[in-house]
């Protein structure tokens, strides 16, 4: 099956929804920083609800490259935009500071179910169990109506890079996407199904649900996706996201990205194929599944070298 095919199989089976319009969307408020301003905005999500996310812009004219950054999860689920752009939580999650301080814009969403997007609690404030519960039902009632949440997930976050695709100070052309262990999730199946992203990095995440079923690892709610493992697993997606610039982190003791060796060899045939082996890159280090300073500035320095080739 050629890339072109399978990308439309897969769309279609999660029933993404492609849209190329940008959505409008209201500055709640703005501050400015060491050399870029912050607004929180708000703009319409899939599901006629509000996906609230800050927007990073460095100072001066542009035009600027950009990248969306999908939070991770880590449990944390009173925690989102406001872990990337350094406001809370762990400074090796503020990708969102570091690259518009390069000369990125930056937009950094609530995934549903985390921060403002929670409907037991709004803010950076824990509510454990209701956090929990929230996100479960979440799935649970997706799937009761014969939907998902990764498809959720997934439209709600095209929303975000039509938004930036249309912004006035932003170049179309390098526009990318980032994230780590769930952002890295979602990283992997928006790219792989929107061709217009330029560039994206996953840390974390490439695990095939196949080796996480056969270790009894944990499958991320998003992920509960009904007959999909039979038809698709992670390096599909992967190969979807050729010719285009990727860039996998993973560990020797993540669970969460413990095969990835075995996915990027899967991949990296279509990578072959289309004349663009150099653009799958691979980084693997020895430790577990949290980021590490090294990994951390890996990932921007990768970031930056790509935005200046394309």
């Amino acid at each position: 099956m050629v890339i072109e095919e399978l990308r439309e199989h897969i769309k279609g089976y999660l029933r993404i929804n492609p849209r190329s319009i940008a959505p409008d969307y209201r500055a709640i408020e703005e501050q400015e920083c060491d050399g870029y301003t912050r607004s929180l905005i708000c703009y319409p999500g899939s599901e006629n609800d509000e996906i609230p996310a800050y927007l990073l812009i460095p100072n001066g004219e542009g035009v600027f490259p950009a990248v969306q950054i999908h939070h991770q999860h880590n449990g944390e689920r009173h925690l989102g935009k406001s872990e990337v752009c350094g406001l809370a939580g762990n400074p090796l999650q503020a990708f969102g500071v570091e690259l518009v301080k390069k000369g990125l814009i930056v937009l950094a969403p609530d995934s549903i179910c985390f921060e403002d997007r929670r409907p037991n609690m709004k803010g950076i404030i824990p509510d454990e169990k209701n956090d929990f519960i929230q996100h479960y039902n979440e799935m649970c009632y997706r799937i009761l109506r014969g939907s998902t949440l990764m498809k959720k997930v997934i439209d709600d976050a095209n929303i975000g890079f039509n938004l930036l695709k249309n912004h006035r100070k932003v170049d179309k052309h390098r526009i990318g996407v980032l994230g780590h262990s769930y952002g890295g999730n979602t990283v992997i199946f928006q790219m792989a199904l929107n061709e217009e992203i330029a560039f994206g990095c996953s840390s974390g995440a490439a695990c095939s649900y196949k080796q996480k079923m056969q270790a009894g690892t944990g499958i991320e709610m998003a992920e509960v996706i009904p007959g999909f493992y039979p038809k698709y697993d992670i390096p599909d997606l992967i190969k979807c996201i050729a010719p285009r610039h990727m860039l996998l982190v993973s560990a020797t003791e993540d669970r969460y990205s413990i095969d990835a060796d075995d996915v990027e060899v899967q991949a990296r045939e279509v990578f072959i194929q289309l004349n663009a082996a150099d653009k799958l890159v691979h980084q693997r280090y020895n430790g577990g599944h949290p980021l590490t300073k090294e990994r951390f500035e890996n990932i921007i320095n990768w970031v930056l070298q790509v935005v200046n080739k394309i």
